[in-house]
């Protein structure tokens, strides 16, 4: 591996590869499956504050968010701690809530310093407000990896009345974060308000693809306290798909790339020319094989086209390997020889992702199961679309912490310690029902429990 980076403590990485894998239904475990493969899991979210400052019509928080008190860091170091010990070097963790930015500043950053010093990669979430370019630099500077900036109609930001408008406020975060060094993500909500506004969003994202590296689709799902909770049959999976399609003028080979589970996420890789929109998807064979060979390197996201270099740079000790990449590339350079050409001033990346969310009283066993999107509890690491529906249990329950004084319990309605141990409440229905042992597996209720 000499001359790219990669993962620490490969033997337990290797482990826990082949533990992710085999915990995948056998019809999920396809060549360019991911999980497993390339990933011991798409991403872990550490929730570290509840609060947030805006009131969006479809929000995943709950009733109580607003009421109880930011988690004591003790316990988010200690999360950050099993993520690395349960999921190994190099995932993805979301420093998420409510906003982070509301947490204060130095505790957010201490955050994701010890994050980055885990040989994690933490991304913050964020609805951009309290971003200021000093913060992003501070964080970039503390380990930050990845900035995830959600804005849409869903927020009702006063003033902006169709994604269009609120271009303006998109346009102004990128300039907070250009230059940088951050990998910039922007998350939209798909609902009945947008839902025909997306090809204006993807010419958008492609026109600022100099600095937006990954646009991320998530469809409206019925859980929290927003207040839509009804969807028409026109949004779905197949017709977002198509809708992302339609704007970029061609295919997309969103099934020759698996992230779990086929019906939770879809990934499309697209080369851009200018104006023009070229499908990477296209051939299943390579990404299959570039995630055999490549298991072990640790990629840098900011700069696709610098890593792409130097991973064909390492592969000229591999010959099989560098040729099926060679002949590949020369296949797709000689059918795309006019655009390249055309564009070749403007090549750039994007990634197109397609995150469909569960209702809370329509969650599919087999879908939670091969779920890559956890949530860190203090039993350990749940789905995310189960935890969004039990969202009242996991954050009105009091916690364990260590103090000076030994363990103490942490209300999270009042954040004072108590000295008694607090009676464990039973999860709600809505828990053993999805996450326990489903039949024909080995699932337990929490990955990674106590």
């Amino acid at each position: 591996m000499e001359g790219l980076p990669v993962f620490d403590d490969l033997p337990g990485r290797h482990a826990k590869l082949k533990t992710a894998f085999e915990k995948l239904d056998p019809k999920l475990r396809v060549p360019t499956q991911a999980i497993g493969r390339r990933y011991t899991i798409g991403c872990v979210a550490v929730e570290i504050t509840q609060r947030c400052n805006l009131d969006c019509t479809l929000c995943y928080l709950s009733e109580s968010s607003e009421k109880v008190k930011d988690i004591p860091i003790a316990l988010v170091m200690e999360r950050l701690h099993r993520v690395r010990a349960h999921y190994g070097d190099g995932v993805s963790v979301q420093i998420t809530g409510g906003d982070p930015t509301l947490r204060k500043r130095d505790e957010l950053v201490a955050i994701v310093r010890e994050a980055a010093r885990l040989g994690l990669e933490p991304s913050l979430m964020t609805n951009g407000i309290k971003l200021t370019r000093d913060l992003a630099r501070e964080l970039k500077a503390a380990g930050l990896t990845d900035v995830a900036i959600h804005v849409d109609l869903t927020q009702e930001r006063k003033g902006y009345a169709t994604e269009e408008s609120l271009n303006a406020i998109r346009t102004e975060y990128i300039e907070r974060v250009r230059g940088l060094g951050l990998h910039v993500i922007f998350n939209t909500t798909v609902f009945d308000g947008n839902f025909a506004e997306i090809p204006a969003l993807i010419r958008f994202f492609s026109k600022n693809a100099d600095v937006v590296g990954l646009v991320s689709f998530q469809i409206q799902a019925a859980t929290g306290r927003g207040v839509i909770t009804e969807k028409t049959s026109d949004i779905t999976l197949p017709s977002v798909r198509k809708r992302i399609e339609e704007a970029c003028g061609i295919s997309l080979g969103w099934d020759n790339i698996r992230v779990g589970h086929p019906d939770c996420n879809s990934v499309s890789y697209v080369l851009l020319a200018k104006d023009r929109f070229l499908d990477l998807n296209a051939d299943p064979e390579l990404f299959a094989a570039i995630i055999r060979e490549t298991t072990d390197i640790r990629y840098g996201r900011v700069n696709a086209f610098k890593t792409g270099f130097r991973v064909c740079l390492w592969a000229l000790a591999r010959p099989a390997f560098l040729f099926l990449i060679v002949r590949r590339l020369v296949a797709f350079a000689a059918r795309h020889a006019q655009a390249i050409w055309t564009g070749r001033r403007e090549i750039r990346k994007l990634t197109l992702i397609i995150h469909n969310f569960m209702d809370a009283a329509e969650l599919d066993p087999e879908r939670i199961a091969a779920c890559s999107f956890m949530v860190a509890t203090d039993r350990g690491f749940v789905s995310m679309c189960a935890h969004n529906a039990a969202r009242e249990y996991f954050i009105r329950k009091p916690l364990e912490v260590a103090t000076a004084e030994g363990m103490k319990v942490w209300d999270p309605l009042t954040g004072m310690t108590l000295p008694t141990v607090a009676r464990d409440e039973p999860a709600p229905r809505v828990l053993p029902s999805v996450l326990s042992e489903i039949p024909g597996s080995s699932l337990p209720v929490f990955a990674g429990g106590k």
